[in-house]
């Protein structure tokens, strides 16, 4: 008996790819405006757009679900705490001394795997509630 489904199995592997992209979306702006601005404002910014690429993906490849209002709003509501959660981690591990340029590694490795939790929940709440048949929109 497995833990996961084979669907499980591939949303989390469509996961990953996308969550790498945003990451290293994000992690490169961070480091490209870390000399120029505060390490906070660098990685807000890195975020924002990185969350831009990161719907678009996610709805689309990760949960093969059509970008609409209401996961759209969970989306943005479950990376708000999200965001939360990777400043307040980032300003920790400087805070204990890790070099602000490698500060999000560890944050990252906290971080990503609980947003695959909350968005799941949010594309599959959501996409229920729009599409009763119980099919997948495409």
């Amino acid at each position: 008996m497995s833990l996961f489904s084979k669907e499980t199995f591939w949303e989390l592997f469509r996961f990953c790819v996308v969550g790498i992209t945003a990451v290293a979306i994000t992690y490169a702006i961070y480091l490209l405006l870390l000399p120029y601005i505060d390490k906070s404002i660098s990685y807000t910014i890195g975020y924002v757009v990185s969350f831009c690429f990161n719907y678009w993906a996610t709805s689309r490849f990760t949960f093969h679900k059509d970008a609409n209002k209401k996961n759209g709003i969970g989306f943005a509501g479950a990376h708000l705490f999200n965001y939360f959660l990777q400043i307040g981690l980032l300003n920790f591990f400087i805070w204990l001394g890790v070099p602000k340029e490698w500060a999000p590694l560890p944050m990252f490795c906290i971080a990503v795997p609980s947003n695959f939790l909350i968005v799941r929940f949010v594309f599959n709440k959501f996409s229920k509630q729009n599409n009763p048949s119980g099919h997948e929109s495409r």
